[in-house]
């Protein structure tokens, strides 16, 4: 999924007090690999010239990374792949629930625009890259900066990673009972604790993850990246099947009996076909344009499931021929397809289950039509891939706590322990009293994700870019891309946190 929300990102570098292995992930992943610095002069005389830029750090320190820069060795198709697995993540299975809050016109136009934005802050990254002669995320925001930049690019890196790994726990939580259920045959789920969600989810964290979150040298984990984007397409698939399999007047039916049971006297065979026929097409037609209090949400969870942005600069490093065209054309193909990707998904699943559309895409079918065999090998395959994934998401995450707080210590296993188990223990906290995936998707969207896409790439450029006056169209441009990312953050936070507030007070959706 799960490139499955997609922390979705990248690859993150290592520094000497871990072993340097690369690593693929999905979204939702990051690439951890050995750090290259970039070392340019007139050695290298035949690569593109807008790279010449890139120059030594003299002063890195000795826990700083510096290994030569080297050509790319990254084909342009593999690049689209490992960028495209960087993108989708499993924010994916919050689409259809934002289009049944927006309506399918309104959400065409938001997804449209998040998906041009996020290209357009791709571009700004990969210039600024070129003129602040760094490839990394957090020394960018160091240069432009100083420590608060640095401080921002990591925090915000950091919150879209835990925001990866609790979506991919809460799908853990969601569809493993539904998967144990299913396998063992089993009618009656009062009492039993392996199928609770919460009593499941610190079980796989305890059992697999943190066995796997533990080990220096990941390995054989980066190849998650491909399941989970093969686990997508396949996800996709499905959707796409079950809305010719699921009939809408049936399903109409079946809460046109649940609602009348429920609130009126009379039994629901008494309801005229008149009335039935009449509630189902109601039920069965969709909207283009919504407006109601779940409409918050969309814009965040479109956000976070495009971020990819720390994936950008490693990728652009390891791409053959390297030069800003070719890595924005390797963007543009990425971005196209995963906005057919995502489009699919939100309007089979929407047009499928209308205003039923859960949080979870896939847990909405298990609610309504039961399991399969189809949808269980969809979860059993999601399930691999997430569990997978999880110990990936840990490692940048761990990195940069032990790169901010203990730089210049040399490794050891009790602090590599204790920050795992910390990250770990608090992700799971999260699963667990969190209500909702909604609520992850809609505030990691609205705060890491803004931040990524349009704060930190916009405030990189103003601040690097020398050779653009302030009044030119280009810096123009980008200080209004970051005034209306702040806008975009501040406005969905400020709306979110009304939701929770007015659902904490007992008022109900």
């Amino acid at each position: 999924m799960l490139s499955m929300k997609k922390t979705e990102m990248g690859r993150f570098n290592i520094s000497p007090d871990e072993d340097s292995s690369s690593y693929s992930s999905n979204s939702d992943f990051n690439y951890a690999y050995s750090s290259k610095q970039a070392v340019m002069k007139s050695h290298y005389a035949d690569v593109d010239p807008e790279n010449q830029n890139f120059l030594l750090e003299s002063n890195l320190g000795k826990k700083k990374y510096e290994t030569d820069f080297h050509p790319g060795t990254t084909s342009f198709g593999m690049s689209v792949f490992n960028l495209s697995n960087a993108i989708v993540g499993s924010g994916i299975l919050g689409l259809s629930y934002a289009m049944a809050n927006t309506g399918i016109a309104l959400f065409i136009i938001l997804l449209t625009f998040v998906s041009i934005f996020s290209l357009y802050s791709v571009h700004l990254l990969l210039k600024t890259a070129n003129e602040g002669g760094s490839l990394l995320y957090e020394q960018l925001g160091h240069k432009a900066y100083g420590m608060i930049g640095k401080l921002a690019a990591s925090g915000s890196i950091t919150m879209q990673n835990i925001g990866a790994m609790s979506s991919y726990l809460f799908i853990v939580k969601y569809e493993l009972p539904l998967v144990i259920k299913a396998l063992m045959n089993i009618e009656d789920t009062t009492g039993l604790w392996y199928l609770n969600g919460d009593y499941l989810v610190l079980l796989v964290s305890l059992v697999l993850i943190l066995p796997l979150s533990l080990l220096r040298n990941l390995g054989y984990l980066g190849y998650t990246s491909g399941l989970s984007l093969l686990c997508m397409v396949f996800f996709l698939i499905v959707v796409i099947c079950k809305k010719f399999q699921i009939p809408c007047p049936m399903e109409a039916a079946f809460i046109l009996n649940e609602t009348m049971n429920g609130t009126l006297t009379a039994p629901a065979a008494f309801i005229s076909s008149k009335d039935l026929n009449k509630t189902t097409m109601d039920f069965c037609r969709p909207h283009y344009f919504i407006f109601n209090s779940q409409t918050v949400y969309a814009v965040p969870i479109l956000t976070f499931s495009f971020v990819c942005h720390p994936a950008i600069l490693p990728i652009y490093e390891e791409l053959k021929g390297r030069s800003r065209r070719r890595m924005m054309n390797v963007s543009k193909i990425s971005f196209f397809a995963m906005f057919l990707m995502y489009l699919l998904a939100a309007l089979f699943g929407y047009l499928t289950f209308y205003d039923r559309v859960e949080s979870e895409l896939l847990h909405t079918y298990s609610s309504v039509v039961g399991t399969d065999i189809i949808l269980l090998i969809v979860r059993l395959a999601v399930l691999v891939a997430v569990t997978l994934t999880v110990p990936v998401v840990i490692f940048p995450i761990r990195s940069s706590v032990t790169h901010l707080l203990c730089a210049t210590k040399d490794f050891s296993w009790w602090r590599h322990s204790l920050i795992t188990v910390c990250i770990l223990v608090f992700t799971n906290l999260l699963v667990i009293f969190v209500p909702t995936i909604r609520d992850i998707f809609g505030f990691i969207g609205a705060s890491a994700a803004a931040m990524l896409i349009f704060i930190l790439p916009s405030a990189f450029y103003i601040k690097l870019v020398k050779k653009e006056p302030m009044k030119s169209v280009q810096k123009i441009g980008a200080l209004l891309f970051l005034l209306s990312g702040i806008v975009v953050m501040i406005g969905s936070m400020a709306l979110i946190v009304l939701d929770w507030v007015h659902n904490a007070s007992g008022g109900g959706h």
